[in-house]
């Protein structure tokens, strides 16, 4: 007996659609490795009608003053409490993710996120005007950019497609947004919503696969690609955008070095690091996944960490003592389990390394140790439960193996030694560096990294700032 999968459709120009030429593709719950809906597999005439859709609206959302952009944006975040559950529903069957922990952990941000940019709309900066030559009178203007071609990604659909549209709205422009091919679910829901709030046009959604993203990147019409994803993705886009010299935002791969010093409190790193290694099944480019031990006290952090590993649990969503759901599709369950599968004969498995269930994607919370700094595990990105272990002599290696690889985004130091701390935060060449945690996010704080993790900023005024451009003013005292 089948189940009649739901139909999920585009959101173009203030209404649903489905694809023009009619093709779909099948969208599969990770908990369960079942398709429960399908979406439509866009194609050129699709990204078309979006970005002309879009076009049409800018004018008028450019021109709103600031106070109206920012009453918008308050009203979708009171929508998305309003309607919390409804979008908990939809991010779980995209993803997995446990139900207890997506109401906790992401609507709270996310809300919070819509909120801060609501109040940045009307906080535009420029330098005061004034007289740098005489009978001239300079001044600036900060303008929005125009469309916004914008691709989110797998790991966090919700509070992705937010740190994407938030910003851009705010700032006066319209956007094209194109969710995973895995994950839509939950934006197209978020369509329904925003687009009872704002002018038809402002906000648009096409679902698709990457062909559909690159056809969105190398349309004429946006004037800013903007993607959250892999580096080969932005490699792509950012190649792609070159050929008409779009502005372009990249934030891509990350392979955080967490650092514990000799004087660290073992068992609360152990803590703050196994929950920011695991949370979200690794699947966060922040995540603490690289670990980084005094030769002092290697022993003891690896039995502690993999004890605690043994104790965390992946399940299913309804699961409330679980940490974790499953990896979001087959192909990075293969990844994952890839990366085990071909570890040196040096390494050994501490705990975990192997696949739950043979019903979805779940794999188990998994520690390596005995690794080497040119080790495939130590280099690339594996973006799953796995925290790998190195042991380092002195402060100077610690440096030299947490910058040695291509990423940049983010970082943390564990240490009682505040000036240590303090050198460590200069020294380390990523985006962010925590002290003594991993992995928190506000939105008045910029996310971003350098590197292959890319460039441009996510959250706070430095990423508003990114959906703006500037224009120099100047007008003759004497007319």
């Amino acid at each position: 007996m089948s189940t009649e999968l739901r139909r999920l459709r585009n959101y173009i120009d203030g209404e649903f659609r489905d694809a023009a030429d009619g093709r779909t593709t099948e969208v599969v719950n990770p908990a369960t490795g079942e398709a429960y809906a399908t979406a439509p597999l866009s194609g050129q005439a699709d990204v078309d009608a979006a970005m002309a859709a879009a076009a049409a609206a800018f004018p008028a959302w450019r021109d709103l003053v600031p106070a109206e952009r920012q009453k918008a944006l308050l009203k979708i975040a009171d929508a998305f409490e309003e309607r919390a559950e409804e979008l908990i529903a939809a991010e779980v069957e995209n993803t997995g993710k446990p139900v207890g922990l997506t109401r906790s952990e992401e609507i709270p941000p996310m809300v919070d996120q819509i909120r801060f940019f609501a109040g940045a709309a009307r906080m535009l900066e420029g330098r005061s005007a004034g007289e740098y030559m005489e009978g001239l009178t300079s001044m600036i203007r900060r303008e929005p950019i125009g469309v916004c071609a914008q691709v989110a990604p797998w790991n966090y659909p919700m509070m992705m497609a937010v740190w994407k549209f938030a910003p851009a709205l705010a700032a006066g422009n319209t956007v094209v947004l194109k969710p995973s091919d895995t994950t839509p679910a939950s934006t197209v829901l978020m369509a329904d919503i925003i687009g009872s709030i704002v002018p038809k046009g402002v906000f648009n959604v096409v679902c698709g696969d990457r062909d559909t993203g690159r056809l969105m990147v190398e349309h004429e019409t946006p004037a800013m690609a903007s993607i959250t994803g892999s580096v080969r993705a932005g490699m792509s886009v950012a190649e792609s955008a070159s050929k008409d010299l779009k502005r372009v935002h990249l934030e891509l791969g990350g392979k955080a070095p967490v650092v514990v010093f000799e004087d660290t409190d073992i068992p609360k790193a152990v803590e703050g690091i196994s929950e920011a290694g695991y949370f979200n099944a690794g699947q966060d480019c922040t995540a603490a996944t690289r670990v980084l031990v005094h030769e002092s006290v290697h022993d003891e952090f690896v039995s502690a960490l993999a004890k605690a590993a043994a104790e965390i649990k992946t399940g299913m969503p309804d699961d409330e003592d679980v940490l974790y759901g499953p990896l979001n599709n087959p192909n990075q369950l293969e990844q994952v389990t890839g990366f085990i599968e071909r570890l040196p004969a040096h390494a050994k498995v501490e705990a975990g390394g192997h696949r739950v269930g043979d019903k979805g994607y779940f794999y188990a919370p998994t520690v390596v140790s005995g690794l080497k700094q040119d080790d495939e595990i130590i280099q690339k990105e594996v973006f799953g439960p796995v925290i790998t272990v190195q042991s380092f002599r002195d402060e100077d290696q610690a440096v030299e193996w947490a910058n040695g690889v291509e990423y940049a985004l983010a970082s943390s130091v564990w240490t009682k030694d505040h000036g240590r701390a303090m050198r460590m935060s200069k020294r380390l060449d990523f985006g962010c560096v925590w002290i003594n945690t991993h992995i928190p996010l506000v939105a008045e704080m910029p996310h971003g990294g350098f590197k292959k993790s890319g460039y441009g900023k996510d959250l706070s005024g430095y990423g508003f700032e990114d959906y703006t451009r500037i224009k120099h003013v100047m007008t003759s005292l004497d007319a």
